[in-house]
């Protein structure tokens, strides 16, 4: 990696309009092409999610390393895809040498990275959903949006959503 370039950790999500992310490991919406620019945006990039996130997958996700973090000292991901790590900060420090990192899930890793991230892709659904898991709250002090591009809904999309890019404020 370039010293004189800044590591990006980038948040991606997908969340209802009160910052719904799902019920009990599962979307409460399908969106095609969000799944499509997910897979654009995360392919050749590690990827840090929560064990419960990762066990939603029906398997790893092709061209991207997934680094699992749980506190089950046991547990393990048999895949080359995948490594066990048991907190952020190892996550991280596993990816040093990657210019760019994806935080994919859950509302707890979200929570805990949301202080280091530099910028977040958010698919802003437009709608209310039951769930139990959430997005954290992005403060505009400290978050501007810099991007906004909607998608309506259509006969593959049963929500019209945003594709939003927010960065760090300097």
């Amino acid at each position: 990696m370039d010293p004189k370039k800044e590591r990006e950790v980038i948040l991606i999500a997908a969340a209802g309009q009160e910052n719904e992310l799902g019920k009990e490991g599962d979307l409460p919406w399908h969106l095609p092409d969000d799944f499509k620019r997910f897979k654009f945006l995360t392919t050749g990039h590690p990827m840090i999610m929560g064990r419960k996130t990762f066990e939603t997958f029906p398997k790893p996700l092709p061209g991207r390393e997934h680094l699992i973090i749980t506190r089950r000292k046991s547990y393990a991901a048999e895949h080359p895809l995948c490594r066990v790590v048991h907190s952020l900060e190892e996550a991280l420090e596993a990816t040093r040498e990657h210019g760019r990192v994806f935080v994919i899930g859950g509302g707890e890793i979200y929570a805990q990275a949301l202080p280091l991230a530099t910028s977040v892709e958010l698919t802003r659904v437009h709608g209310t959903f039951e769930a139990d898991t959430h997005f954290p709250e992005l403060d505009p002090a400290i978050w501007e949006l810099r991007t906004a591009v909607y998608h309506p809904r259509d006969e593959r999309h049963s929500y019209a959503f945003t594709y939003q890019t927010f960065c760090r404020r300097p």
